[in-house]
């Protein structure tokens, strides 16, 4: 690990970082599991696909499945900033959801608030079909080993 986690320098591309992910969690489908599709230092981007296993009676993406996702946005824009730290963890997940998450791709936008030593703040967005209306907001924090 970076002695100095820096969150205007990413160590991993959005590559790695999923190789990562499907490594360490191999018994989620890829679809499920959510995908890096940008990074840039401080901010990553994933999508994931919502299907019938991860819908609410009234067919809408499940509460359940929406926090997940927040925190697999947060903990890929905190290995790419710290390096392959497997044993970085939640700490405290604080959700709102802000709007119905029509069934579909699910946008998640995460991006560092804090990245320290040992501890790192993600607030992740999540998004349908208008990055400008999001359906929820994490407030994520991580304990870095």
């Amino acid at each position: 690990m970076n002695a100095h986690p820096s969150a205007d320098t990413l160590m991993l591309d959005a590559d790695a970082v999923n190789a990562f992910l499907l490594r360490a969690f191999p018994h989620m489908q890829e679809e499920r599991r959510g995908k890096v599709v940008a990074l840039r230092p401080g901010h990553a981007r994933l999508h994931m696909a919502s299907d019938d296993t991860s819908l609410r009676p009234g067919g809408i993406v499940s509460g359940p499945t929406q926090m997940g996702f927040a925190d697999a946005a947060a903990y890929a824009v905190i290995l790419a900033h710290i390096g392959l730290v497997a044993m970085a963890v939640t700490t405290a997940l604080n959700f709102q959801f802000l709007r119905p998450a029509r069934p579909g791709l699910l946008t998640a936008d995460a991006s560092l608030l804090r990245l320290g030593r040992r501890l790192a703040v993600v607030d992740v967005r999540l998004w349908t079909d208008d990055e400008d209306k999001p359906v929820g907001q994490a407030n994520v924090t991580y304990a870095i080993p």
